[in-house]
């Protein structure tokens, strides 16, 4: 099982959410998060004064899926989160050593 984590811009979340449930993925959790990575912020005017956001809004999804999902997954986070820009995001793979789904005590790839 592999827990794949991607930042996004905000107003690509919902271009995510429909092409991860086109390739079946069933569920995720998503959380505002705020951080820079080569954009390194920007400075804005508001009435008049100058001032820089260091840290730009995005979103952060979270879904776990079985290994042979990886590179769909990937695939779907990667062509509709792309707008071509810098600040685009990232996608992390990491190994999910077990899941526990709390109702029933399901564990691993049925809890998933």
């Amino acid at each position: 099982m592999k827990l794949v984590s991607a930042i996004i811009k905000p107003f690509k979340l919902d271009d995510v959410r429909e092409a991860l449930s086109e390739i079946s993925v069933q569920g995720m959790t998503v959380t505002e998060v705020k951080g820079f990575g080569r954009q390194k912020g920007h400075t804005e005017l508001y009435r008049g004064a100058e001032y820089v956001v260091d840290f730009l809004p995005k979103v952060k999804i979270e879904v776990a899926i079985s290994d042979e999902s990886l590179d769909a997954v990937i695939e779907a986070i990667s062509s509709a989160a792309n707008t071509g820009k810098v600040g685009d995001g990232k996608i992390f793979v990491s190994s999910l050593e077990d899941v526990v789904r709390i109702r029933t005590g399901e564990t691993g790839a049925e809890a998933v």
